[in-house]
């Protein structure tokens, strides 16, 4: 079968309604429209890097899902595995405003979403295996149990097409029943990814390792080929056996908002290694744009598009 796509990605897009202002958010009067997903972001980032990209998701057929459908198609992204009914929600979100580089406040209107009852059999299997790669995310697997079965069967179906897979733990605490449920659950998904992309307190709290080193160790032992651990502003650390260092972080004058920077560094590490660059080089891209993401107020603004990353790098 000839490859049709680079990447596909399940996950649940939300309308995003970022506050104009800091302060609570029953005290904010001026929102502003934004989309929200984690797979969503990274499927955004990579498509404006110029790779064929497809998303597959369910949504109601509300305005929200409309807008989010519309932005997705716009930036050129297969979403003919879209599937909205009107007897389903569409999830929204709303973000608060900080001015001080801490991560803002947050409340989610997910629960019951249409994406949440997504099932092993909305899997397309010619579709899925028709890409060269699959990206995970912690947080679609979280979001109901029928969503976590869809994950660990696509990421089965693509490792044994001999697909590559990737998987950004991304933790979402709130969703899962227990820390123990969501450090098995996340764990057991990681185990299924040749690339893992932990940040370093979702390493330590995964593994119970502290060192990078150790927690890359710990995913290698489960099967990881690479491992590359977010380190924040002091950048990232990377392992693929022998090869491994620390790649300091892109200095920013200004961060306006965290949410985000994950998905952008997932972005630059998944592009460069689909065009088989050294992995230093795809873990500098990453930084670059994940300092990118944090220098705006929305989740895809700061990702870049393929012009500006030649420019650029």
């Amino acid at each position: 079968m000839n490859n049709k796509l680079d990447v596909v990605t399940f996950g649940e897009a939300m309308m995003l309604l970022v506050a104009n202002e800091p302060g609570p958010l029953e005290d904010v009067d001026v929102f502003h429209k934004r989309t929200a997903g984690a797979e969503t972001n990274v499927a955004i980032g990579l498509a404006r890097l110029g790779l064929s990209v497809g998303w597959a998701s369910r949504l109601g057929q509300d305005s929200m899902a409309r807008y989010l459908l519309q932005t997705m198609q716009s930036e050129g992204i297969d979403c003919s595995h879209v599937v909205c009914d009107p007897t389903q929600r569409t999830g929204f979100q709303f973000k608060g405003r900080v001015h001080d580089g801490s991560d803002p406040p947050y409340e989610y209107h997910r629960k019951g979403s249409a994406a949440s009852l997504m099932r092993v059999s909305d899997i397309d299997r010619q579709w899925l295996c028709s890409a060269r790669h699959l990206h995970a995310t912690g947080v679609f697997s979280a979001i109901s149990e029928n969503c976590f079965e869809l994950q660990r069967a696509a990421m089965m179906l693509m490792r044994e097409a001999g697909r590559t897979v990737s998987f950004d733990p991304n933790l979402r605490p709130g969703l899962w029943a227990s820390t123990e449920a969501m450090r098995d659950g996340i764990n057991q998904l990681a185990s299924m990814a040749h690339w893992v992309f932990p940040g370093l307190d979702e390493g330590r709290l995964l593994t119970g390792h502290s060192r990078p080193e150790d927690i890359a160790a710990f995913y290698h032992a489960l099967g990881a080929k690479v491992v590359v651990i977010k380190l924040g502003a002091e950048g990232a650390f990377y392992s693929a056996g022998d090869d491994s260092g620390y790649v300091p972080g892109v200095r920013v004058e200004r961060v306006v908002d965290t949410v985000g920077a994950g998905d952008g560094f997932a972005v630059g590490v998944i592009s460069a290694l689909l065009e088989e660059l050294p992995l230093r080089r795809a873990v500098e891209r990453g930084t670059w744009i994940g300092a990118r993401a944090v220098q705006v107020l929305g989740d895809t603004e700061g990702l870049p598009t393929r012009a500006e990353l030649l420019t650029a790098l």
